[in-house]
């Protein structure tokens, strides 16, 4: 009770916080203030518990110059350096002083500066090259001139700092939490452009345990569009540590590039274990990341039917990615793009969880193709309805197809959970009972009436390579059930007592005109 009572007052004090910042920057926009700074307190205090750990001394304390003195060191352990006078505290402590307001975006843009800096030619550059960039300091959407600029970046900071984020005494992963209900919160607001880099919590949650269930201890996870690693991020929570070799993941946007390399430190991941890359996937998939594939989870919610180069690009066919299917994903719907590349980076024993969808389950041309070549060579594992209105910025229902390549037997299970929801504000939700009923339908693995139903190859072949499950699973008839006997025989009962009445009242008009 008292991790959901500290998660509420939480997200309670977030919430009045964000309804306070409101006003001449647009809520989408404001993120990444907000998500920015928080990052940057999360961080200064992150350094000072290590250094307080360390030294048993407060490191605010502490001299520049000796700070810098052990910068090599710090660096090689935490990946980045800050020095007292950049810590997030000390800034804001030193707007108590009305004459340091006046040029606070020059010093947070040193202080910013410093810190990326602090790790050029260290192992750990590219996990903090950049992450302050989309915090414009100069912007003016914060204000015409510096000083009301000014003024709005340190009600941001002292909002920021006032925030009860304690991590030693804190029940809750307080950082990565706020993080993640700021993002919700963002997300839900901005339309389209938010449910493009973020997936709801309960989803996240659904997709990662699907993949856990053929081999629950991947030494490493992989989500080809990441976004603000929210999905990857699930696998800590469900094993309660970090996978060994850590977390990979491509993104095409710099700035949700951006807020996901800073979810991950928010969530104590230590940057050896950070392998994010910015870039398109399907063009352009990360060295490092294909030196470490194969991978045994991917995890991926792709932009539904986003555009790309694909038969443009006489090259692409070759690609040994997508060259097994003999037919590319069609230049307006780039969605088994993704497919076709999860799994071609599949291990063996692995599994990948990919929120898809409908349309690719049935159209035909190329997408058919694609179908007929992955259900032949026995690859989908399940095909699972999701409820409509899930996700922001779109209502429909989508589906989550279920990869592997160590199938045991030639059967592809349909799931319907479009009843699985509970309806919250204007969104529909899943919750922990949702998941646990989906995870049991898929672990049974056997036909389920108006639930599950499983198809051989045979059955998928006959019906044109179909993969809605619609075609497979049958809807449950809730209209109500009528006795056709039992309803003549009362409509007869009816029609007797209305002919006993209509006698009845003859006779009694009858005697009236006998009067």
């Amino acid at each position: 009770m008292e991790t959901v009572s500290q998660r509420e007052e939480l997200h309670r004090t977030i919430w009045k916080i964000a309804e306070e910042l409101r006003g001449s920057v647009d809520g989408w926009d404001f993120k990444a203030y907000v998500l920015g700074f928080l990052f940057y307190r999360f961080i200064s205090e992150n350094l000072c518990a290590y250094i307080s750990d360390l030294e048993s001394k407060d490191y605010i304390s502490f001299s520049d110059e000796m700070a810098y003195s052990a910068k090599d060191e710090i660096v090689k352990r935490k990946g980045f350096f800050i020095a007292p006078s950049d810590l997030f505290s000390t800034i804001l402590d030193s707007l108590n002083v009305e004459e340091n307001l006046k040029n606070l975006n020059e010093r947070l843009a040193k202080a910013f500066s410093n810190i990326q800096n602090s790790c050029d030619g260290s192992e750990s550059e590219e996990s903090f090259k950049g992450l302050f960039k989309d915090i414009d300091l100069q912007s003016q959407k914060l204000g015409n001139t510096t000083i009301e600029r000014n003024k709005k970046l340190a009600k941001i900071m002292n909002a920021i700092g006032q925030l009860d984020l304690n991590m030693q005494n804190s029940k809750i992963d307080a950082f990565g939490d706020a993080y993640e209900y700021l993002m919700g919160m963002y997300a839900s607001s901005a339309g389209k452009s938010g449910g493009e880099f973020f997936t709801p919590q309960g989803v996240s949650h659904l997709l990662a345990k699907l993949t856990l269930h053929n081999y629950d201890k991947p030494n490493k996870v992989y989500d080809p569009a990441c976004g603000s690693g929210s999905l990857l991020l699930q696998y800590k929570k469900i094993l309660h540590r970090d996978p060994d070799l850590g977390y990979f993941g491509q993104e095409i946007n710099h700035t949700t590039y951006n807020l996901c390399r800073m979810n991950m430190f928010l969530h104590n991941v230590e940057y050896p274990k950070i392998h994010i890359a910015h870039g398109d996937t399907l063009l352009c998939p990360c060295d490092v990341h294909k030196n470490n594939e194969p991978f045994d989870a991917i995890i991926s919610n792709p932009p539904y039917s986003t555009k790309w180069i694909g038969k443009d690009n006489p090259l692409l066919i070759n690609d040994s990615r997508f060259a097994k299917a003999g037919a590319l994903a069609p230049k307006s719907y780039a969605d088994y793009a993704f497919i076709m590349h999860a799994l071609s980076w599949l291990s063996e024993r692995g599994s990948a969880a990919i929120v898809v969808f409908p349309g690719i389950l049935y159209r035909g041309g190329a997408e058919l193709a694609i179908r007929s070549y992955l259900i032949d060579e026995n690859y989908i594992d399940s095909i699972i309805a999701l409820p409509e209105n899930l996700f922001f910025g779109t209502n429909i229902a989508t589906c989550i197809m279920i990869l592997k390549k160590n199938k045991t037997h030639i059967n592809t299970l349909f799931i319907d959970a479009s009843s699985k929801f509970h309806k919250q504000g204007i969104k529909n939700t899943l919750f922990v009972e949702h998941t646990q009923e989906i995870i049991k339908l898929y672990t049974d693995y056997k036909d389920t009436p108006y639930l599950a139903k499983c198809a051989t190859q045979a059955q998928i072949r006959e019906n044109g390579y179909n993969l809605s499950v619609s075609s497979y699973v049958q809807k449950q008839d809730t209209r109500e059930k009528i006795d056709i006997k039992a309803l003549n025989a009362e409509i007869q009962e009816i029609g007797k007592r209305q002919a006993d009445l209509r006698m009845r009242l003859d006779s009694i008009i009858a005697e009236l005109e006998g009067i």
